[in-house]
């Protein structure tokens, strides 16, 4: 991955959220630019937050079935494994409600919102694509898949 263009992507895109949600925002405003040229591309950002939106849940499962096992555990880390939970749990609302703010804002209102429309090119796009599938747990776990 081209770290260089991740941050300079980032640098670009202002924005409080955090690293995925600012590529994420990216990513959506290029599909958005160019549904017109493209109209599978309208299919491609709904499927995306629909992925997206999903991932979250499902971490957010993750953590409260951990948490579960932790409690009947009882372990000596308890207390820094809540706090982790507590965070994973904020971190997964807060994307779920920036993705339930995009879900609401209908196409021509999102074009509005965008800031610079030239901040994202095909090949950024390419790149964020890359990036955010690497961060999915598939992609982190694929030695694993692979050898079993």
């Amino acid at each position: 991955m081209d770290q260089g263009s991740i941050a300079r992507i980032l640098k670009q895109v202002s924005g409080g959220e955090d690293e995925i949600q600012q590529l994420q925002k990216a990513l959506l405003d290029y599909l958005d630019e160019n549904t017109e040229t493209d109209a599978s591309l309208v299919f491609s950002r709904k499927f995306y937050i629909a992925q997206w939106f999903r991932d979250t849940t499902m971490e957010t499962e993750k953590a409260i079935k951990s948490q579960k096992d932790e409690d009947s555990s009882e372990g000596a880390h308890h207390a820094k494994d809540v706090e982790t939970t507590g965070q994973i749990m904020h971190r997964a609302e807060s994307r779920k409600k920036f993705l339930r703010s995009i879900i609401k804002t209908a196409p021509s209102q999102f074009s509005t919102l965008k800031l610079n429309s030239d901040t994202v090119d095909y090949e950024d796009a390419c790149l964020i694509v890359r990036y955010l599938a690497s961060m999915r747990p598939f992609a982190q776990s694929f030695d694993i898949y692979l050898t079993q």
